[in-house]
């Protein structure tokens, strides 16, 4: 297992690929206060179902916070030393900055911005979306386009990167 420091560990994968339980393992193994920086909302049963399933699996070790747009805001608040902040998930964050219109470049550009000065540690993951084929129609290229270009550049401030998958996590930076 890899040992977490301060600074940006990303970790992406695809769904049910294993990505969350691994970043939750990094969390719990660094003795660091563990907060989960949630971003989905539960919009309906099928969701709320997802989320309480993360929530079970995570137990009374950490400390809960949603938020599904003010990301950086809410790592201003919660990152700090002797804690580890796991967002968990930085694609849901895109969705939900599409659903509210909300400048996607912008809010982009502030979360790379706040990452560059991170003081404490902060795990974050996604969904890797952009191995699959095109999809069919334009605010589905969209989401792709934008998680992308973020990826692109959360891994490049990163101090580790991962891609999970079948549960398996492969080291690509750090």
């Amino acid at each position: 297992m890899t040992t977490l420091g301060p600074g940006v560990t990303f970790i992406l994968g695809g769904a049910r690929s294993g990505k969350s339980a691994f970043a939750e393992e990094l969390v719990i193994s660094s003795g660091l206060e563990a907060v989960y920086l949630a971003t989905a909302q539960s919009l309906d049963g099928e969701m709320e179902d997802r989320i309480q399933r993360h929530r079970d699996r995570r137990g009374a070790d950490w400390k809960t916070v949603e938020e599904p747009l003010e990301l950086v805001a809410s790592l201003r608040t919660q990152v700090r030393p002797g804690r580890a902040v796991l967002v968990d998930c930085l694609t849901l964050w895109i969705t939900n900055l599409m659903l509210a219109e909300r400048d996607i470049a912008a809010e982009t550009q502030t979360l790379i911005d706040r990452l560059k000065d991170i003081s404490g540690s902060v795990v974050l993951v996604s969904n890797e979306v952009g191995l699959g084929i095109v999809p069919e129609n334009a605010m589905a290229r969209a989401f792709r386009d934008h998680a992308g270009h973020l990826h692109q550049r959360v891994a490049s401030c990163a101090r580790n990167v991962f891609f999970v998958a079948a549960g398996l996590p492969l080291k690509m930076k750090g």
